[in-house]
């Protein structure tokens, strides 16, 4: 889980407005820092394979998120792929 204070900062860098936590840029941040966060877990329990279903899970669920901005806002995409770090 997020800290609260994590998740703060977070909607404050890529929201719109200080309480958006609806738009895409915002879940897919939030889903890049906890997959981060599960691949730093996954270095020192490497046989955790329920965890390991929930991050397939969450880097599904980016990648659908991701597919669905670039169909609807190429440069919403470029730029959120370009602030998080994620490749494609």
């Amino acid at each position: 889980m997020l800290a609260r204070e994590q998740k703060k900062s977070l909607i404050d860098q890529y929201g719109r407005t200080a309480s958006d936590t609806g738009s895409p840029e915002v879940q897919i941040a939030l889903l890049s820092e906890r997959i981060g966060q599960l691949t730093e877990h996954f270095k020192t329990h490497q046989k955790d394979h329920g965890s390991r279903r929930g991050l397939l899970m969450l880097v599904s669920k980016r990648r659908s998120l991701l597919d669905y901005l670039k169909k609807y806002d190429t440069e919403r995409y470029k730029t959120v792929i370009s602030k998080l770090g994620i490749r494609k």
